[in-house]
């Protein structure tokens, strides 16, 4: 794994420790807020993938997809995809690396309702 990759997901899971123990605590979140224990990865995601048209710079200029709607099983797929190394982004990497599988599961549940 290369060092940047490796950074950014310890810097994730350490921002992550005390909602992931706050999460612990919590049987599930509000219908309308993703799942305690992904609140943090939740404000992250939206950053890119809840901006309509937007194009990220890093590491080259491409569409960032909107990830709201889509299905469940896919945003599971992708994000181990993404852990493995399988695929390849930077960012997306660095976030999937420290995300559980039950957090990409409360993730994939989020995002894949429908819109209300």
């Amino acid at each position: 794994m290369r060092p940047e990759i490796a950074v950014i997901g310890a810097a994730f899971a350490i921002a992550m420790s005390g909602a992931i123990a706050q999460g612990k605590q919590e049987e599930k979140g509000a219908p309308d807020r993703p799942h305690p224990t992904v609140e943090n990865f939740h404000a992250q995601c939206i950053g890119c993938h809840g901006i309509p048209g937007y194009h990220t710079a890093y590491p080259e200029v491409y569409h960032v997809p909107r990830i709201a709607g889509q299905q469940p099983g896919y945003i599971i797929a992708a994000l181990k995809a993404y852990k493995s190394g399988e695929r390849s982004h930077p960012s997306m990497r660095g976030i999937a690396a420290s995300l559980t599988e039950d957090q990409m599961k409360h993730l994939a549940e989020y995002y894949g309702a429908p819109a209300k």
